[in-house]
């Protein structure tokens, strides 16, 4: 049995049978060549006292304070020096310990998951309609509404696990739900494979273990307030690693230069209030609104009605997410082929097709990574590596929630100048008119005056409105150009995807996937 008391963290006791030590203040866990202790040294039940600050790894010192030892307190060279080694023994053990349960605390938590776990997930991977089955899930876990929004988020923190991870940025007024959204979602993802960041420095990215963000989910709660990490956050997206090269003293006091490496790939989501979003930043994440409606508004504020009144079913919830979470937890690292990539194309209309046809491609292969445990497993001839295929119903699936992602990707406006005129356009159809005054929309759709004239002024110039004037009346009034515009749009975005689908109908495909087609087509 150890004599080392350490009870007192602060006060370390060690007594034998003619000394009592105390070591003052503990002992550092750094620097494991030196053992430098403050100890307090006297006979038992006796008053004169030693103190003596003194490195137990130098062999000089403790001969010195040896020979003190004995001259202070009366007591043989041979009894001091054998207490002082024991000493130091307890001592080194003690701190190997400390270094060790501080090791296994720095470790994330992993949970393992029982046979019976294991077993009901991949069962749930494995079952038909296994989207719609997911976004169930997802609702009775505790999302409320924004049933589109809600899969694609979901989907999106599923490719962490892929070498091409996806990223999205929620948009809304504020007060909409927006980090709700975020971290409801966020929650069916286990704990030990994402990061949630309120504030971080410039520089706190460099300084992560070199694979400790490696197919992590990044959460960052707002954007607005992140705008000093959002270029090595940026880089470290595009190009799955960043970099940074600092100057060093080593323990001789020679300066040399070192380099930080942190690895990704990384899957980063945040939340912003800002109608516009710097390019770089958007051209890389998918752009997601938040339902701002009213029907939304009634659905949260009932949910909110049944959790004050505390009928809710908080354990359906509970079981809910921890099998999506587990779901998480069985999915493998496995390479994604599409074998009908060459005949998917995006519409004309969208902005930076370069990026968005690779977030496109992505959203498919993340799909196909979801349904893994439907996939038949399939070998490179060449390399030997494992790999499974997309089908023509992955793509299916994708375009129909991909859809709203292109539509603003396509869209000349901010997605808040968007929700306006949509609204806009709502009005005028239930009151059967064709021109409106600001006035009269200010007062409908409860907007601020400098809001709804920054509106007006893009409205104005991509020629979605138009002034007209009334005969007899000297208020300004304005008119929709073309109140079809964005179904239009929709229209043309829908139909594209399915022309790529023909596409692969007539193209030289397995007969299987043709009948397929058809039927999806």
């Amino acid at each position: 049995m150890s004599a080392l008391n350490t009870s007192n963290p602060n006060n370390y006791e060690y007594t034998t049978k003619h000394l009592e030590i105390h070591v003052l203040g503990g002992i550092k866990l750094n620097k494991l060549e030196s053992l430098r202790v403050t100890i307090s040294i006297q006979k038992p039940k006796e008053h004169n006292v030693l103190r003596h600050s003194i490195d137990l790894y130098n062999d000089n010192q403790i001969e010195k304070f040896t020979r003190k030892i004995a001259e202070r307190l009366e007591i043989g060279t041979s009894v001091a020096r054998r207490t002082l080694q024991e000493l130091t023994k307890e001592l080194e053990n003690y701190r190997f310990l400390l270094i060790d349960q501080y090791e296994a605390s720095m470790m994330p938590y992993r949970k393992e998951l029982s046979a019976t776990e294991e077993k009901e997930a991949i069962k749930f991977l494995s079952s038909k309609n296994l989207l719609k089955r997911t976004n169930d899930l997802i609702g009775k876990s505790g999302v409320i509404g924004e049933e589109h929004n809600r899969q694609t988020m979901y989907l999106i923190f599923t490719s962490r696990k892929t070498n091409n991870p996806l990223h999205c940025i929620s948009l809304g007024s504020s007060g909409v739900g927006k980090t709700h959204l975020q971290s409801k979602v966020a929650e069916l993802i286990p704990e030990e494979d994402k990061v949630e960041i309120t504030v971080l420095s410039a520089n706190a990215f460099y300084y992560f273990n070199r694979t400790e963000l490696q197919h992590k989910l990044i959460l960052i709660e707002d954007l607005d307030g992140a705008e000093s990490v959002l270029y090595p956050l940026r880089e470290l997206q595009s190009k799955k690693r960043i970099t940074k090269t600092v100057v060093h003293k080593d323990t001789k006091g020679t300066t040399r230069t070192i380099h930080l490496t942190v690895e990704g790939p990384v899957s980063v989501a945040g939340c912003t209030t800002q109608e516009s979003i710097y390019e770089d930043n958007s051209n890389r994440s998918f752009l997601l609104y938040i339902d701002e409606s009213e029907a939304q508004d009634q659905r949260i504020m009932r949910y909110q009605r049944l959790l004050s009144a505390g009928k809710l079913n908080k354990d359906e919830e509970f079981k809910a997410a921890e099998l999506l979470r587990n779901v998480q937890r069985v999915l493998k690292p496995i390479k994604v082929i599409n074998p009908f990539a060459e005949y998917l194309q995006l519409p004309k209309s969208v902005f930076k097709p370069r990026r968005t046809n690779s977030h496109y491609l992505q959203f498919i292969e993340a799909i196909t990574f979801y349904k893994q445990y439907q996939r038949e497993s399939k070998f490179d001839t060449q390399t030997g590596e494992e790999y499974i295929e997309t089908t023509i119903e992955d793509i299916q699936e994708a375009n129909e929630l991909i859809i709203d992602v292109l539509l603003r990707k396509s869209d000349t406006i901010t997605g808040a100048c968007r929700n306006y005129i949509e609204e806009l356009k709502k009005y005028l159809i239930a009151e059967n008119q064709t021109t409106f005054t600001a006035l009269e929309i200010r007062r409908r759709l409860k907007v601020k005056k400098t809001t709804q004239w920054r509106y007006h002024q893009q409205l104005l110039d991509n020629h979605y409105i138009k002034k007209v004037k009334k005969k007899g009346e000297n208020l300004n009034c304005y008119e929709v150009t073309n109140p079809n515009e964005y179904k239009e749009l929709e229209e043309a975005i829908t139909q594209a995807l399915k022309e790529c689908l023909i596409k692969i109908e007539c193209s030289n495909v397995p007969k299987r996937s043709i009948a397929k087609v058809e039927q999806l087509t």
